[in-house]
């Protein structure tokens, strides 16, 4: 993937020294013409690797599911609190992940504890077992299946 990023960049500088032009224009379209380039030897190749920009989209994707994630929850926090009976029922439960490598668990528990109202309090030996604490568990089945089709598999397209 690193690769693919820096020959399109060779490709763009050198599309600028050869039309003797180093504005930006020159440059963006040196880059969608590597892009171009790069699509194209790619599928001649017996193995094709994944393309680095579908990648990076990946990690757009996923801060930008981290972030809707992060404001619906601190807009749901805000309004147990200023509830003036407090009508919560926290708990703990546990969360059986299908990621492989400790990176992506690590990364999966990270996001978990930065979203406000749960909390990663512990992974199993086997790192196959979240347990988490939620600030109001209604319906354990539910934040499980929520954190599966969001944060997981957001995961699980960045880094496979």
């Amino acid at each position: 993937m690193a690769l693919q990023f820096l020959f399109n960049l060779l490709i763009a500088f050198l599309w600028m020294a050869i039309n003797n032009n180093g504005s930006g224009s020159s440059f963006l379209v040196g880059y969608l013409l590597g892009i171009g380039l790069l699509l194209l030897f790619r599928k001649s190749r017996s193995q094709p690797r994944t393309f680095y920009l579908i990648r990076i989209w990946a990690v757009l994707k996923l801060l930008l599911i981290f972030a809707r994630e992060l404001t619906v929850s601190n807009f749901v926090v805000i309004g147990h609190i200023i509830r003036p009976k407090l009508a919560i029922r926290p708990g703990i439960f546990a969360y059986e992940t299908a990621l492989a490598t400790p990176w992506e668990v690590t990364l999966l528990s990270c996001l978990i504890c930065l979203t406000p109202g749960t909390l990663t309090l512990d992974v199993s030996k086997d790192g196959k077992t979240l347990y988490i604490h939620a600030i109001d568990i209604k319906d354990a089945q539910l934040l499980v299946t929520q954190i599966r089709g969001t944060f997981e598999r957001a995961i699980r397209e960045v880094t496979r």
